[in-house]
């Protein structure tokens, strides 16, 4: 015992013992007489191991070694009278409400200091700030010259817990305004918080592959997770959460599915050239069985594997593989290469920097992942697809092979559409099925026009711009604008380049 116990507990030990020896001994006695030698021997080891272990692990810490464990009832005592230090979890779901500056979670904190120094007031009475972008931007209502000088948000709503104006008065004011989305906004809030809470989230446990036998239901998100065997979610917050991963693959997976629920009959979005389109890249993503097994005689050749380009990748390829793998097995058939394009494509990987060098066997520096199941690879470019394209280094492309995807593009943003002039004509020039999606229906439109602005008459329309049925159902905000609410792929079309199909005329 004493190779065990620090020196200031030894000093506690001897003095106790000398004043209680003749009672110790004869407790001690009484207990070996009692215990049977095999179970005594057994637990003096335990015992010993377990104090062992525990007056290392105290002294170490500067505690004493030597503290006596609380009685049952005194445990029920304390657990009566305050909660303990090493709860799990720090928020319940009764609990999650909180404003953002006074949030028990500081990464909340930290977002709540970033919107007060980034964001501006959109009470009517303030200058414009910056040109607005849609007709439903606050910055519409405001003045361009003769009105206040521009001020910060540094007045959390009380019922939302958002920075959202200079000042009370200027919230009471426009108060019938911000009613609008102050719900929305406090279901963000919650939501925030539900991720920093500590609590497990079972919702996040994906399935894995599934048998062939099994038919997947696309009809919404509560028919495709009940197929798919994902585990049950009662709660509504908890489908917010999953879906904000999983709207990325499935929204691609609902397009080229075989099942997928946009049609050509009445009422159904998809056009005739898209059917022409999406059926031959489901001819490659469904292939019939051709008996192969695990043995010689069961091999049997593959088609290549099925191309998805992803364009102006962000968030998007710092998902968990686990996610992603959900639309591999989808295919359970078909082999899927996912390339990730953009110079933000390592947005949210530090972990993975430097980036490889750039040699005469990867001339542009490609992050390759090919141990993903076996029957999807990943590959992400730090680089724009236009440069990529002129060194053909894609080419050629195939439409029962290829596909383009484009997450939120901002096509027509006036910030970012400068960037997709010189890669659009290459997109048409290809042939090749491009989706596209966008965070509200104004963002779609805006897109939509530019596209026919730039290149009209040069394409087709394949999926008629619409909602998206696979959208994520958790609203996001935007810290430079509390008032800009939005959700990931809330919209969704698709087109492609024009094809030209000659026609024989017989001569007379």
């Amino acid at each position: 015992m004493a190779g065990y116990t620090c020196v200031q507990c030894l000093q506690v030990l001897r003095q106790g013992a000398r004043a209680s020896a003749p009672q110790a001994r004869l407790q001690s006695l009484t207990r070996r007489r009692a215990m049977p030698p095999l179970i005594r021997s057994f637990g003096t080891q335990r015992k010993s191991l377990a104090s062992s272990t525990e007056a290392k692990q105290k002294h170490v810490h500067g505690q004493s070694c030597c503290v006596p464990k609380p009685s049952p009832l005194q445990r029920a005592a304390h657990t009566a009278t305050g909660p303990s230090v090493n709860t799990r979890v720090a928020l319940k779901p009764t609990n999650l409400f909180h404003s953002f500056t006074d949030s028990p979670s500081p990464a909340i904190r930290q977002r709540a200091e970033f919107i007060k120094q980034n964001a501006f007031c959109p009470h009517p009475s303030h200058q414009q700030t910056r040109a607005p972008v849609s007709p439903h931007d606050p910055e519409a209502r405001k003045d361009a010259v003769d009105a206040a000088p521009p001020a910060h948000s540094h007045f959390e709503c009380p019922d939302c817990g958002v920075p959202v104006y200079c000042s009370e008065g200027h919230w009471m004011d426009d108060f019938e305004a911000h009613l609008e989305i102050c719900d929305t906004l406090r279901q963000i809030n919650e939501d925030d918080h539900d991720l920093h809470s500590g609590r497990f989230f079972p919702e996040f446990n994906y399935p894995g592959p599934q048998d062939d036998n099994f038919v997947i239901n696309m009809t919404n998100w509560d028919t495709y997770l009940y197929t798919r065997e994902f585990e049950a979610i009662n709660d509504d917050r908890s489908m917010r959460q999953v879906t904000r991963m999983l709207t990325y693959p499935q929204t691609i997976g609902s397009v080229l599915h075989e099942l997928s629920p946009y049609s050509v009959r009445s009422g159904g979005r998809l056009t005739a050239e898209g059917l022409k389109s999406l059926s031959a890249l489901r001819y490659s993503l469904h292939p019939p069985k051709a008996g192969e097994s695990t043995d010689i005689k069961g091999l049997r050749l593959k088609a290549p594997p099925v191309r998805i380009f992803i364009l102006g990748a962000r968030a998007e390829s710092s998902l968990p593989r686990d996610v992603w793998l959900q639309l591999q097995y989808m295919y359970p058939r078909a082999l899927l290469h996912l390339i990730f394009i953009g110079p933000e494509s390592m947005a949210n990987r530090d972990g993975e920097y430097p980036l490889p060098e750039r040699t005469p066997e990867n001339p542009f520096g490609g992050i390759v992942e090919d141990r993903l199941g076996g029957q999807m690879k990943i590959t992400t470019y730090v680089d724009y697809f236009h440069t990529m394209n002129k060194a053909q280094y894609f080419g050629p492309f195939d439409p029962y092979l290829d596909c383009f995807m484009l997450f939120h593009p901002g096509l027509g943003h006036p910030a970012s559409s400068h960037e997709w002039e010189e890669t659009l004509p290459q997109l048409l020039e290809t042939k090749v099925p491009i989706l596209c999606t966008g965070y509200t229906q104004w963002d779609l439109e805006r897109d939509i026009n530019w596209v026919h602005e730039k290149c009209g008459g040069e394409f087709d329309v394949l999926l008629e711009p619409g909602e998206n049925i696979f959208r994520s159902l958790r609203w996001d905000l935007n810290d430079q604008d509390p008032h800009d609410v939005s959700c990931g792929n809330w919209g969704l079309w698709a087109f492609r380049g024009k094809r030209y199909e000659a026609s024989f005329i017989k001569e007379e």
